[in-house]
Formats: C-alpha cells, structure tokens, sequence
C-alpha cells in the first residue's frame, strides 16, 4: 500500500464534506435504480418446477412458506464436485444472519443448486449454514433462468448470459433470482440479476469498501481470487494473503 497523505482535522472535514455530497448523489441515484425495479413487468411460470429438499419434494410455489415474495440464490454446486463454488459460499456466508429480517419483509430466501440433495446437505453441514437449500437436480430451473450451461453451449464458447453475449464458457455461473406468488397460487418471475450484481449479498464487500485498502483485489480477470471457503483460511489471516487460486464470479462480468 502507498503512502497516503495527511491533513489538518479542518482539511480531513473539508474534504469528508466533498465525499459525502458524492455519496449522498449515489445513495439518491441507487434509489432511483430500486424504483425501476419494482417497474418492471412480471413473466407469469407456467412451467411447474419440483425440487428435492429437507422437506420432501417441493414445487416453486411451495418455497414461498406463505409469503408473497420469494428470493432465491444460484448456487453453484455441480454434481460431483467435491465443494461449492468459492464465491457463491462468500454470498451465502451472509444469508443466515439476513433470514428473520426478510420473512418480517414478507420475504423468503432459498439457495438451488444443481447438485443432488446428499450432496448439497454434506456441504452444508460442513459450512454451518442453516438456510433452505435445494435441488433442481431433476428439473431444468438452472437452465431455464441462464445460470447452468449445456456442453454444447459451453462448446460454442459464448454462453446467454447476464442478458448478453458472455464469451467466458463454463458450466455455470452465479445469480439471483426474484418471484412473487399472487393469491390465486400463480407464481411471476419478476427479476433476476447475474455477475457483479450479486454482489448486493455480500455485506463484507460493502465494509471492505470503507476501509483505506479497499477490496485490495489484484487486476485480474478473477477478482476474487483472495477468496476462500471460511473455514480454509489460514489462522491469522494476514494481509499478504495473495493467493493465485482461481474465483467463479468475476469483474467483468
């Protein structure tokens, strides 16, 4: 890290001043963008989506445990593997503490994954988590929302997603997902957000954003290659951690 420079209380105050009104216009700027949001028109689901849970066999609709509004995280757990993506654990590392504040929102928050039930429940277990967690491993949700790749869309080399041309081919890649049950039962999909926006579950970004390092995060293509599962970082984790590993979400995406 440079050296920084150094100022007078005074200075620091003026200067404070300049940031907050910069900080004020994005704060009214980023509500502005929350309010297109909630503009945007609904996609009624006709097709029926069953996953298998802690709870037996659910459909969609039944995730919402008689709420209005359903928030789902793509998890990308793939058959087989051994362990969860780096940086999907990063996001759900925040969820548990964020559960009782939604359901008093009218909100339900659930992780799919691709992987079957056995597998997501032992990486769970090890991880420490809590929250609702299930598998589309018998049904095409991963597919049909963009975040799971056939082979021969990933053989092509650029893959539909984040609502683009994304020429970084791998099996799957991270997002969010948003749905709303009407009183009739119809569930409507009513957005979805993918690479940098699923940043808006991972609370520790924002703190590391106020500190003097920042994110601290080389200029690669793998932003969060520093990123580990919590319970494989080192004791006493220092700042020299610069690890080469590689992330599944990424900058510019």
């Amino acid at each position: 890290m440079k050296a920084h420079t150094t100022a007078s209380r005074e200075k620091w105050l003026e200067a404070r001043r300049d940031l907050l009104a910069a900080e004020k216009d994005l704060t009214r700027r980023s509500d502005k963008v929350a309010h297109l949001r909630r503009q945007l028109p609904w996609v009624k689901l006709d097709k029926e989506y069953v996953f298998d849970g802690p709870d037996g066999r659910q459909t969609l609709a039944d995730l919402f445990d008689d709420r209005h509004q359903l928030v789902v995280q793509h998890f990308m757990l793939t058959p087989g593997a051994d362990e969860g993506c780096k940086s999907c654990s990063y996001m759900a590392d925040h969820a548990d503490g964020m559960i009782p504040h939604l359901a008093h929102r009218d909100v339900t928050f659930v992780a799919i994954s691709r992987a079957p039930l056995a597998e997501i429940e032992r990486f769970r277990q090890r991880m420490g988590w809590t929250f609702k967690w299930l598998s589309s491993h018998s049904n095409s949700f991963n597919y049909d929302f963009r975040v799971s790749f056939t082979p021969e869309e990933v053989a092509k080399g650029d893959l539909p997603y984040n609502y683009g041309t994304w020429p970084y081919a791998f099996e799957e890649w991270p997002g969010i997902s948003v749905f709303w049950k009407d009183g009739a039962g119809d569930v409507f999909h009513t957005y979805s957000t993918y690479g940098r926006g699923v940043e808006v579950m991972m609370g520790t970004y924002r703190l590391l954003d106020l500190t003097p390092k920042g994110r601290d995060e080389r200029d690669t293509f793998y932003k969060m290659e520093w990123v580990r599962h919590h319970d494989r970082y080192a004791p006493k984790l220092a700042a020299k951690n610069k690890s080469a590993d590689g992330s599944c979400c990424s900058e510019r995406a």
